[in-house]
């Protein structure tokens, strides 16, 4: 197992945008005398390929199949093919298409196999689609198949970068696969080395820097592969948060544009804003299904303290939904709605559910299954509805509202270890984000203190900060240690993501 699953690298697997005005005026076709088999973007392709990056995979779809039967040969139809499934898989998380399509990866392989050996686009649309079903199966919780096609992808694109160097859309991948690669925590890094696997994060923003400036096609791709490495794994800088606000400005039409743009503000702490986003996200029939967006709804009014709102938007998405990642979290969700609503007996439905529905691959499905059952134990208090409203405050970025909070308790009302170090964090964190980072440390420091096994999660997560202020100050050894301290914690909930992005900072350190 090398690549935990989680939201964020199912999101990268969606980051595929190209300009329309090059995909209709651009043609590839390999230069071979004795070729059958091409690459060739015949307008209504580029069309297609279009509309899946828009999410209108209805459109997409009819003029794929359009071109089927006059372009047998085209590799670019089975690559397509592949693309839209990847989208349709990731977003649908539909268990039945997920067994079904799977069973098609290898003849899409061996159709685009049958390209010339001195085309570049043979190991490039080879390792592409591998990658979506690296993807793929990750998000379906098949780790070690997916890891697999992850090892697979960068065979073949390296292969390709030797064989062709001048072809720069290989950067692109193997770009995103460098800086993968090298955030992988520590403690795998001797299954990179044994499969001969090379990460390097500065050197794969480089190559996809590369792609930005040289290959006008794959310019907004790379840029937003680019912008999503940097908002999940590194710290996005002015210049692509302003890129950000950009994109949907100018596709008004692109669900998936609008999609990253609230996710994104929303890990950055800025739900007003992305609320702002989400609702003028396209949407009807020429649209895919997309009930996560009521999730994202939920969420928002949630951390604002708009209980009964969120719980409708939870309630909905649960209802159109098919899918098996968030199960758990909507009904931990529904259950703090009515909970932190001092509707316990309501409450009480929800936090029962959480055990027989739904699956636990992803953090939050993880988190949901530990806070039901340490409630059902007794572990969590009535005394703790503060902690959660301030943290869902803090997380969306309502500092007054969660340092008011934060004012009507301090450390001694609070009993457990957990509590104690959970107090802490919070006041640090509602600081750090207030643009008080000096005041914030000495909560961080407190927090790193008193967390022992049962509070792991504070101490990595306040260290993490700690080496991120560090950073800010310029203090590189403060920064290495901080963020080796962060890693050193071990069984917390966090430690997948808090891992990555500590081993990302300590690469750029040159560590």
């Amino acid at each position: 197992m090398i690549w935990k699953s989680n939201r964020h690298i199912p999101a990268l697997a969606f980051a595929r945008q190209a300009i329309l005005a090059l995909l209709l005026a651009i043609t590839f076709s390999v230069d071979a005398d004795d070729l059958h088999y091409d690459v060739i973007f015949t307008p209504k392709l580029q069309k297609a390929y279009f509309d899946i990056q828009k999410l209108k995979l209805p459109s997409a779809r009819a003029l794929i199949d359009a071109e089927r039967s006059t372009e047998k040969t085209n590799a670019f139809i089975p690559y397509l093919d592949n693309y839209a499934d990847l989208h349709y898989l990731l977003i649908s998380e539909d268990k039945k298409a997920y067994k079904e399509l799977s069973q098609l990866e290898n003849p899409r392989l061996e159709a685009i196999g049958n390209l010339p050996d001195n085309s570049p686009y043979k190991r490039f649309l080879q390792a592409e689609i591998r990658m979506h079903w690296a993807f793929a199966k990750l998000k379906f919780g098949n780790e070690v198949s997916g890891s697999w096609e992850i090892i697979k992808a960068y065979k073949l694109m390296e292969e390709n970068k030797k064989r062709f160097p001048d072809f720069l859309p290989t950067l692109k991948s193997l770009g995103l696969l460098h800086v993968l690669i090298g955030s992988i925590p520590e403690n795998y890094g001797w299954v990179t080395k044994i499969l001969g696997l090379k990460g390097n994060i500065q050197n794969g923003i480089e190559e996809l820097r590369i792609v930005e400036k040289e290959v006008p096609f794959f310019r907004q791709e790379a840029e937003l592969i680019d912008l999503l490495l940097h908002a999940y794994t590194l710290q996005l800088s002015p210049t692509q948060q302003s890129r950000l606000r950009q994109w949907p400005k100018q596709q008004p039409d692109n669900l998936l544009i609008h999609f990253f743009a609230t996710t994104v503000l929303m890990k950055e702490g800025r739900s007003d804003e992305a609320a702002h986003y989400l609702a003028e996200a396209p949407s009807g029939d020429s649209y895919i299904s997309f009930p996560f967006l009521e999730y994202l709804k939920g969420e928002i009014n949630l951390q604002k303290g708009s209980y009964e709102q969120a719980a409708e938007h939870y309630a909905l998405f649960l209802k159109k939904y098919n899918g098996f990642n968030y199960i758990k979290d909507s009904n931990l969700k529904l259950f703090m709605c009515h909970w932190l609503n001092d509707k316990d007996q309501e409450a009480n439905i929800f936090i029962q559910k959480i055990k027989t529905t739904g699956s636990a691959i992803i953090e939050a499905d993880q988190l949901a299954e530990r806070v039901a059952a340490e409630f059902l134990s007794g572990k969590i208090s009535a005394r703790q509805k503060v902690l959660y409203k301030a943290r869902y405050a803090t997380d969306g970025g309502y500092l007054k509202t969660a340092a008011a909070l934060m004012e009507t308790v301090t450390e001694k009302s609070f009993v457990s270890t957990e509590e104690k170090a959970e107090f802490n964090y919070r006041k640090g964190r509602i600081l750090q984000k207030s643009g008080q980072p000096a005041s914030s440390i000495p909560y961080y420091n407190r927090a790193l203190t008193i967390a022992k096994q049962e509070a792991a999660g504070f101490g990595a997560a306040s260290a993490l900060q700690l080496g991120y202020i560090s950073l800010d100050k310029n203090d590189k050894p403060s920064a290495v240690a901080y963020f080796k301290k962060a890693m050193s914690f071990k069984k917390h909930e966090y430690k997948n993501s808090i891992d990555n992005k500590a081993r990302a900072a300590l690469t750029t350190l040159g560590q």
